[in-house]
């Protein structure tokens, strides 16, 4: 196994990819593989909505996190961080005892003159579109000192579309290395925003990269004044890097899963579905082996579930009992289930699910391995408690104790 304290940055992530819950993947372009992500109409705005899903009631337990992120130049090594890491800062999140659904929301900025001033992917319980968005991202532009933060904590705070539910735990991970620009005419400058982020109950915590004072004395402040918590990193962030002799067969396994999903509705809702199976498609091309090891991990949890099946899902539907396929209208019927005489369609769809189920128990045997490995490898890590997963978890732990939330264990890898 390969483990060390390699420089490596909370994720976005955390999240909910986001992309989904934004509109429908139109970043998911072969072309943006090279390119800036697209996905935004016009500067900083989102493109439209898809309908929520289906699966959890507003009253249950709810994380909604929106990742504020800096992608000039300066921040690559970070912005690599997150495509890497991403999958086991869900899965830590997901671990509170009570599976809260959650939901993630990404804004990326730069600075005025750039490509780019801010790019915002809404929050979605979508988080493989999330990621593919993530792994498009290219750290460019920046170079001359501070950059468009308050342009983007105010979007965070006022274009993502944050619940009404008092019950969920809503937060904000500021991450950058250079201050604001407190200088440019038509922009509403942090403690504003951080004023809105407080009566929308969000919480601001500020995570710097590197030794700026001025980005240190803004970060500190920024947090402070909505009862947050700061953190400091060096350029590379400090990030526990894990790799396990059983990622490979976790990660195989994992594409087996993707491939029992069977869509069903109306074409619209087929039509976004067929690009939500193309951005797994996608990750499992590119992603390494590691991240798609823990992306199985938190697909097979009660929290990933909302990733895993995404709207319209019929095997799962039909499986638990949500759905009974007599009630699928025919035309709303994947083409594979029509061409098949009725009376063989539900032993079809349990044939698909109990494969699905063998999938699942055999990821849970090599998850439980896994761990017992990690468990003994990291044992005697004396800094373990230094690194910036375990500052997140905590931050974590305990501002999400107030929503309910309990969390025993520390972080996954």
């Amino acid at each position: 196994m390969n483990i060390n304290f390699a420089n490596k940055i909370f994720p976005i992530s955390l999240v909910a990819l986001s992309c989904f819950g934004i509109g429908i993947y139109p970043y998911l372009n072969e072309a943006a593989a090279t390119a800036e992500p697209s996905g935004i109409t016009k500067e900083g705005e989102i493109s439209e909505r898809a309908p929520e899903l289906a699966f959890r009631n507003e009253d249950e337990s709810n994380i909604e996190v929106v990742f504020v992120l800096d992608t000039t130049s300066s921040m690559s090594g970070m912005i690599q961080a997150a495509k890497d890491n991403i999958w086991s800062i869900a899965s830590t999140m997901a671990s509170a005892e009570s599976a809260p659904s959650i939901k993630m929301g990404l804004v990326a900025f730069r600075d005025r003159g750039d490509a780019y001033v801010t790019k915002v992917f809404d929050l979605s319980e979508d988080l493989d579109g999330m990621y593919t968005t993530l792994m498009d991202f290219k750290a460019q532009g920046g170079g001359d000192g501070p950059e468009s933060v308050n342009q983007a904590l105010h979007e965070a705070v006022t274009k993502i579309s944050w619940s009404n539910n008092n019950s969920s735990y809503k937060v904000i991970f500021l991450v950058g290395d250079a201050p604001p620009h407190m200088d440019y005419q038509n922009d509403v400058q942090f403690p504003e925003s951080v004023e809105l982020a407080t009566n929308k109950g969000i919480i601001v915590n500020t995570i710097q990269a590197g030794q700026d004072a001025n980005t240190q004395r803004s970060w500190q402040k920024i947090a402070s004044l909505s009862q947050g918590n700061y953190f400091n990193v060096n350029a590379e962030g400090s990030h526990v890097a894990v790799s396990t002799p059983f990622d490979s067969d976790i990660a195989t396994l994992s594409e087996e899963l993707d491939a029992t999903r069977v869509f069903y509705g109306s074409e619209v809702d087929r039509a976004k579905n067929e690009l939500k199976a193309a951005a797994s498609k996608k990750l499992h091309a590119i992603a390494s082996v590691a991240s798609r090891a823990k992306r199985a991990l938190f697909n097979t949890s009660a929290s990933g579930e909302e990733n895993f099946r995404g709207d319209k899902e019929l095997i799962g539907a039909v499986s638990s009992g949500e759905l009974s396929l007599e009630d699928v209208a025919e035309a709303e019927l994947p083409a594979a289930l029509r061409a098949l005489p009725e009376a063989e369609r539900e032993a079809e769809v349990m044939r698909q699910a109990e494969k699905r189920q063998k999938i699942s128990e055999q990821i849970a045997e090599l998850a439980s391995q896994r761990d017992a490995y990690l468990a003994d490898e990291l044992a005697n890590k004396a800094d373990l408690h230094e690194s910036l997963d375990h500052q997140i978890y905590e931050t974590v732990a305990k501002q999400a104790m107030d929503k309910g939330l309990r969390y025993e264990g520390g972080p996954k890898y």
